[in-house]
């Protein structure tokens, strides 16, 4: 009788029995949880997406120097480079190049090789939860293809500069790679720099609410 009520084996608790889905959420710091599969906008805070891109290295973390360059840091620097290509880009439009790669507090940032061998899954994943972030912020789930473009520029082109600043490649290997920029790299020079986890969080934070509210 005894044997009978004993509790399972410690090893057997806590795991999903074969009948139940998955888990398929993440807690945030804020206590909120997103859903990966079904997102809603109501779970998205920016404090955790700051949080979050700020703790993401850019490159694997193939960086030079103490500090990752971080996904938060990529965002800043395309949000400048937009600018600088288009400065007659308007304030919802430079929100879009901050969260562009938001979706990544929560997926991680996937280097380009590894998400081409994944293949659909990944971006569909990524989209969903781009599009509830955008509708959190007011913002249209579906950019423009004018938008699109200007981002995907801005994008290759701190691609470029963060390649041959920071992750060994030489100039025409990036040149390869991501085209050569239309702009010269002097004026994001301080945005290239990797900074402590902390700064670039606070950084985020300061230049979306700046943007937020302007």
């Amino acid at each position: 009788m005894a044997d009978a009520m004993r509790s399972p084996p410690a090893k057997n608790r806590g795991r999903a029995s074969p009948r139940e889905t998955p888990r398929a959420w993440q807690r945030m710091l804020s206590g909120r949880r997103l859903d990966l599969l079904d997102p809603s906008p109501l779970d998205v805070e920016i404090e955790d997406i700051a949080h979050g891109l700020a703790r993401v290295a850019r490159w694997n973390g193939q960086t030079v120097g103490p500090h990752i360059f971080s996904v938060a840091q990529h965002s800043l620097l395309v949000e400048r480079i937009a600018s600088r290509l288009d400065p007659a880009v308007a304030r919802t439009e430079r929100l879009y190049m901050l969260l562009h790669d938001a979706p990544e507090y929560v997926i991680g940032d996937m280097i380009s090789p590894f998400k081409a061998v994944i293949g659909d899954a990944y971006k569909a994943v990524e989209d969903r939860i781009l599009g509830a972030i955008l509708l959190r912020f007011s913002l249209p789930p579906a950019p423009s293809p004018a938008l699109r473009r200007l981002c995907k520029e801005a994008d290759r082109a701190a691609a470029f500069f963060e390649a041959v600043s920071l992750a060994g490649f030489t100039r025409r290997e990036a040149e390869r790679i991501f085209g050569r920029p239309a702009i010269p790299p002097q004026p994001f020079m301080d945005e290239l720099a990797p900074a402590p986890i902390e700064e670039t969080e606070a950084r985020f934070l300061a230049r979306f609410r700046a943007v937020d509210e302007s």
